[in-house]
């Protein structure tokens, strides 16, 4: 990335980098607050908390950017 490039709101991978990075704070929290150990379907909620976001801000960023 050239030093005069600045990252934008409409650049999809940095939309998607900022969607990831909250999604992943919002599951730290509710996982921060919650009293048992992760199990399998608590895992593959994580991973679709993150990654589902992610894609699809991606993609919007992508078509309307």
């Amino acid at each position: 990335m050239p030093a005069d490039s600045r990252a934008s709101w409409t650049d999809p991978a940095y939309l998607a980098t900022v969607v990831g990075v909250l999604a992943t704070g919002a599951v730290v929290f509710y996982s921060a607050t919650a009293r048992s150990g992760p199990t399998v379907d608590e895992v593959v909620f994580v991973v679709l908390s993150i990654t589902v976001p992610a894609t699809v801000a991606y993609e919007l960023a992508r078509r309307w950017g």
